[in-house]
């Protein structure tokens, strides 16, 4: 990033200096857990609704910081320098707006519900090797992200281009004054965070703010609403439109076998496009709209448009062979991507870590410059063996301290090794895609298989924070990741919600605990249902036992003496309120106060319930009585305790239909993964889960002829059949046989046939496929609610049932 000194800061923020003013700032922190290299660096103590910054100052201390932007000084004394300043936040936003007004060359500013971080991700695809261009990181489009995105423009580019994401009124004037675009895109305004706002027409009023500074807004000419508002509001500025109206100086035409027909400024043109779906294509005609606005000729661009590939590609999380984990990002290795991964591979638990990259193709810097900065990134991380491949890396192979050999290509790298040369290891594939090192990914990956379970962990976060959101700020939150992460895979989803700071774990069984400790997960972890047989796991591994017999008490009391364990171990006390599983009944309470007066080997940390219809808002009473009974019960044992335990009684559907109740926590399950039962709430929520698969053969099926076992469907006319490589041991229902549905290029096909052990067929007379296409088993369409719904069940099941045998592909940015 550009330098600024302390003195430089302190005019910028009006704080007060405590140190040396003449200090050089070259990277920012705002993470404590990110910090690889204190040098130079400053940490921003951002105050959240649910974390405050300042208490992670002395971390960064301890990982060498000595730079600090507070609102108060800490009581610990350091050896460091400190500006004071009213609002950490506030002042981030004014450095970036200082250091925006420094640079004249174009900035594009994208904003919309859907759609924004594919939009610029294909903007640099489309851009890279013509001008010297920069992004925003990942999904860097927040209060917080749009300044950091800022903060890292540098002279020597020709372009930026800026996410700009809101959540509630007011917030896009503040960051649209930092961004201050040439080029204001609006993509679409839809569902995402509407809940803040209180109709359409404010919604797309505080969207279009991006637009005030702007030259040239580009939007979606069929949406009405927004069309209305920009042709009031901004009649002044030069306005690019795009989507089907005949008005649109955008206009799709037709799509007709692989091939998209635009008419842009009244000339028509035709392509290859790959992506058939409403989505894509309305991103795609987004990047025509700001190549128009940029004066490109959109044809110089045909061949990078067919190559377009989606965002999803990048840092894929995958099992191995040999007992290793891939992290496969290599779709590019610009220079700002690169501390992104190797944070990545940084929190992977293997003790050995190794890193391949590539000679860096997508940046503004070159030569000693540009890899001296790339091994200075890599240098400052815990990585055992470095391996480089292309022409121009490999001069400075001296510059990585853990350099190990290079490679002139892929196939080069592919020959030397096998999976056996990384056994236990955590690998990380950094690269320009041209050098395709997918090819090493699908090598050493295991489980080779055409059907995969695709897990977003970072739509899963999101997720977690728009649950946070209905939080009052001290209501802590436990995550449940039982029954292997509702089958998408306990521990990735563990790693991903303790890096997001959830306060508690929580799982089903002992033995689920220990494999997450065992693989390095330190959040407290509460066992739901622990067996008699496995109080010594709990007590070696550290967990935290329910509690919900006399009988579990005394046996796990007992095996605390046996152990000798010298402090209180923590329980949690499950009530029986009207769920009628597991935990003391009213009647009960007088014994277990007794038993806990008498017992100086366990404290209680929390005393819960469990609601038996908060997703029924027909018998929303049966909700007010258990909670009174709970009230209750908890002052009982409270008040004999002597100490107030956290208190805790909604689930996921508890935390939407019943915010009253949240007392000192929450437990999520199934909301993260984008399934709520309340449609308020629910379309707020992103996927999570894909199921997909592949068409394994396409073969004509002539009337009369039949399918699949016991022949219960036959043809009444000719129809074209897809076999796919997925059955019942899969975790495809047998009850979806001739009447379950999958998606394929975004159109629905037809379950026909008895679904067998390891293939179904669909109907795909209507669809243009080919064997070895996707398709989608649940997901964004058909999601998982339908699919349960269908098979007369619920989501949980559904989610669960998907099989270990296919591979579970994670997906982080």
């Amino acid at each position: 990033m550009f330098p600024y000194t302390l003195q430089q800061l302190q005019d910028i923020f009006k704080a007060q200096l405590f140190g040396n003013s003449r200090q050089l700032i070259e990277q920012i922190w705002i993470d404590s857990r990110n910090i690889v290299e204190g040098k130079n660096g400053i940490f921003f103590a951002l105050k959240g609704a649910q974390l405050d910054g300042h208490r992670f100052v002395e971390a960064a201390y301890e990982k060498g910081i000595r730079n600090f932007v507070v609102t108060h000084l800490p009581e610990v004394s350091m050896n460091a320098n400190f500006l004071v300043v009213e609002n950490t936040l506030v002042a981030l936003q004014q450095w970036a707006s200082f250091h925006r007004a420094l640079f004249h060359y174009p900035v594009i500013g994208i904003t919309g519900s859907n759609g924004k971080t594919i939009v610029k991700e294909w903007l640099y695809q489309l851009l890279y090797k013509k001008i010297k261009l920069i992004r925003s990181p990942k999904s860097y489009n927040s209060q917080i992200g749009v300044p950091l995105s800022i903060l890292e423009m540098m002279p020597e580019i020709d372009l930026s281009i800026i996410e700009l994401g809101i959540s509630q009124p007011g917030e896009m004037e503040k960051i649209a004054r930092i961004v201050r675009p040439d080029i204001a895109l609006i993509t679409n305004v839809g569902e995402a965070h509407a809940h803040f706002f209180e109709n359409r027409s404010q919604h797309i009023k505080e969207k279009l703010k991006i637009a005030k500074e702007s030259n040239i807004i580009i939007y979606p000419k069929d949406d009405a609403d927004i069309e209305r508002w920009i042709t009031t509001e901004y009649s002044d500025k030069k306005l690019i439109s795009f989507g089907i109206s005949e008005l649109a100086q955008v206009r799709l035409l037709e799509i007709s076998n692989g091939e998209l027909q635009l008419e842009v400024n009244s000339k028509k043109i035709h392509f290859p496009f790959q992506y058939s779906d409403r989505a894509a294509i309305s991103n795609l005609l987004s990047c025509v709209a700001v190549l128009t606005a940029l004066n490109w000729d959109i044809s110089e661009f045909f061949h990078e448009i067919s190559n377009l590939i989606p965002v999803e590609m990048r840092l894929e999380i995958k099992d191995g062979d040999e007992n290793m984990v891939i992290i496969n990002d290599s779709f590019n290795s610009d220079l700002s991507s690169i501390p992104i991964a190797l944070n990545v591979l940084n929190q992977q638990t293997k003790p050995l870590k190794t890193l391949v990259i590539t000679d860096v193709l997508q940046n503004r810097l070159h030569g000693e410059q540009l890899y001296t900065e790339v091994a200075n990134w890599v240098n400052a991380y815990d990585i055992q063996k470095v391996y480089l491949i292309g022409e121009e890396i490999v001069n400075y192979k001296n510059k990585f301290k853990n350099f190990n050999a290079s490679f002139p290509a892929t196939q080069d790298f592919l020959e030397r090794f096998s999976a056996s040369d990384f056994v236990g290891e955590a690998l990380l594939l950094k690269g320009a895609r041209k050098f395709e090192l997918e090819k090493i990914s699908k090598k050493f990956e295991s489980k080779s298989h055409d059907t995969i379970l695709e897990v977003n962990l970072q739509n899963l976060l999101e997720n977690v924070n728009y649950f946070r959101s209905r939080l009052q700020p001290e209501t802590k939150l436990m995550c449940m990741v039982k029954a292997f992460g509702y089958g998408t895979g306990g521990f990735e989803i563990a790693q991903a919600l303790e890096a997001h700071r959830v306060d508690y774990l929580g799982v089903a069984y002992a033995d689920e605990g220990a494999d997450l400790r065992k693989k390095g997960i330190r959040t407290p972890i509460m066992v739901m249902n622990p067996e008699q047989s496995s109080y010594d796991t709990i007590i070696d591994h550290n967990l935290e036992a329910e509690i919900y017999s006399l009988r579990v008490l005394d046996k796990l009391t007992q095996k605390l003496i046996d152990k000798q364990v010298k402090t209180s171990f923590p329980i949690h006390i499950k009530l029986n309120t009207g769920m009628n599983r597991l935990g003391f009944k009213p009647k009960e309470i007088s014994e277990l106060i007794q038993r806990l007066a008498d017992n100086p080997y366990v404290s209680v940390k929390s005393i819960f319930s469990h609601l038996a219809t908060s997703d029924n808002m027909a018998d929303q009473s049966f909700v007010h009585q258990q909670f009174s009974v709970y009230n209750e019960m908890y002052e009982r044992i409270s008040f004999n305790l002597g100490y107030q335990p956290l208190r805790h009684i909604l689930n996921t559907s508890g935390i939407l239909n019943f915010p009253e109740y949240q007392m000192d926590m929450v437990r999520l399950g199934i909301g993260m993964y984008g399934v709520a039962s309340n449609e308020v709430h629910k379309k707020h929520l992103k996927t999570v889960v894909t199921f997909k698969t592949v068409i394994s053969q396409i073969t004509e099926l002539e009337p009369g002829e039949s399918v699949s076992y016991g022949r219960t469907f036959q043809a009444e006319k000719p129809i074209k059949l897809a076999t796919l490589p997925v059955g019942y041991a899969d975790g495809i229902k047998r009850s979806q046989s001739n009447m379950g549905e999958v998606s394929i290029h975004g159109k629905t096909a037809k379950i026909v046939g008895t679904v067998c052990m390891d293939m179904i067929m669909v109907d795909v007379s209507h669809i243009n496929c080919q064997e070895g296409d996707e398709v989608i088993i649940f997901g964004e369409n058909p999601d998982l609610e339908s699919v349960a719904e269908k098979c007369n069940t619920i989501s949980y099941e559904i989610l669960t049932s998907v099989s270990s045998r296919v591979k579970r592909v994670y997906l982080r940015e």
